[in-house]
């Protein structure tokens, strides 16, 4: 190999970043939502099933876009290229919005996990300014140039695969289980409603397969190793999902399930004790942390992008040299997840305005592969990854994000209310800056 060129992934590595990217903090609680939402365990089984086909099609979908139309700096140049740009900017904007509103919810839960130890009856408000406090700490920690390394990532991310091994090992001690796991069918609502909301919390946890998007040139054989990594990838995360959901339903019971908050908490409690649960509280509530660090360490780094391609205002651009800081790209995004924590105090209305925005970006984007294949049919047959059982992987995927959307929006109006309002200001925002600029020019112009 050539001195200076770059090393690509190989089946293994690609397979191993796939499942780093989507198993995260929802697992620990989105279970308890998906569980609230399904008359029957078969019914909730079946939704994380199907969750997990649709992230399939999703990352491969992504992982074609990411071939056909290399993007950095977020996926404002796909859907500028794709669609109008004031949609791009809106779009991208959401996109952020709601990547800020994961952080508060996943701040939540580390919350709901780590008050209890604390406080005894913790009421929601006293849980969301926990949240606040470690959104604000790292803010800080972020704005002195304060890394976490690489290192003490990929420890925590150990010690969160650890707590999902741990709690699937919890299978193998039948004298854990619950006595009546199954409750009675629940009767009298609407089953496509209720599949809506059980499926809103499980895309939460499937999410982060979007970045495959990235991977088109980074991949050996990418048109052979993308779908076989991408396809182990999710298949490894389906099953180890299923496990840990059919530990909490044999060990805690499908109706407790329902009901119950810190669901790991109790599984741990009942394995090891008041003490493993303390410990395991702990930990998640570090895991927890290292999340938010790493995404407010990310997440500015899209804005400033924005910034230096004309999109956002220059003062996005602004940097602390010597700390490499994007100190008004860092400090817009954390006052952004501060003010979702303020309006929505509980995790299932973070929920429902994160995933409703989710919706919007995720059928978008995922569209783009319609107008990317005719753009660069002279792609074909060059090596790129191209796949299998087109147009129905992306149809599937971009009719699933519709679904959910729709259901969030008859079942929290305001929530999609809220989404759309805040896509139409940006867009609204976009031609304003496009006619100032304009009016700018001019007058420069006539000098």
């Amino acid at each position: 190999m050539q001195q200076g060129t770059k090393e690509k992934l190989s089946l293994f590595d690609l397979t191993m970043i796939v499942i780093g990217l989507v198993i995260g903090m929802g697992i620990f609680r989105t279970a308890s939502d998906a569980a609230a939402a399904s008359p029957t365990p078969a019914f909730y089984f079946t939704v994380w099933i199907l969750g997990g086909i649709v992230a399939l099609c999703g990352a491969l979908t992504y992982a074609e876009i990411g071939s056909r139309y290399p993007v950095t700096g977020g996926y404002y140049k796909i859907f500028a290229e794709c669609y109008h740009p004031s949609f791009a900017f809106g779009i991208n904007c959401i996109i952020l919005i709601s990547n800020a509103a994961s952080i508060s919810g996943v701040a939540l839960i580390g919350s709901e996990y780590i008050v209890p130890l604390i406080f005894k009856n913790p009421s929601n408000f006293l849980q969301a300014m926990i949240a606040v406090i470690a959104i604000v700490l790292f803010y800080g920690v972020n704005l002195m140039g304060l890394r976490m390394s690489a290192k003490t990532q990929n420890v925590l991310m150990l010690i969160k695969l650890a707590m999902i091994l741990i709690l699937i090992a919890g299978l193998f001690f039948p004298q854990l289980y619950n006595s009546n796991p199954q409750p009675s069918a629940q009767g009298g609502t609407n089953n496509l409603l209720l599949f809506g909301l059980a499926l809103k919390a499980v895309s939460f946890t499937y999410g982060g397969y979007q970045q495959t998007i990235n991977f088109g040139e980074e991949v050996q054989n990418s048109k052979h190793t993308l779908p076989r990594g991408i396809f182990i990838g999710i298949l490894v995360i389906i099953t180890l999902y299923l496990a840990v959901n059919f530990s909490y339903y044999k060990i805690i019971g499908f109706t407790e399930l329902k009901n119950t908050r810190g669901i790991a908490g109790i599984v741990i409690g009942k394995m090891f004790g008041e003490s493993g649960k303390y410990i395991f509280s702990i930990l998640l509530f570090l895991a927890v942390l290292a999340y938010v660090n790493v995404s407010l360490l990310s997440n500015p780094r899209v804005m400033y992008a924005m910034s230096v391609d004309g999109i956002l205002p220059s003062a996005f651009k602004k940097r602390a040299e010597k700390k490499d800081v994007y100190t008004v790209s860092l400090s817009v995004f954390a006052g952004t997840c501060v003010v979702v924590l303020f309006f929505a105090d509980k995790f299932e209305q973070i929920l429902s305005f994160s995933i409703f925005l989710d919706s919007i970006g995720m059928a978008t984007s995922a569209a783009s592969i319609f107008f990317l294949r005719k753009r660069t049919m002279h792609l074909d047959n060059t090596g790129i990854y191209k796949m299998k059982l087109y147009p129905f992987m992306p149809l599937i995927f971009i009719i699933t994000y519709a679904f959910v959307g729709t259901m969030i929006a008859i079942t929290t109006p305001q929530y999609a209310i809220i989404g759309t309002s805040v896509l139409v200001i940006f867009m609204i925002l976009y031609f304003l800056t496009k006619i100032k600029t304009k009016k700018k020019t001019n007058i420069l112009r006539n000098l």
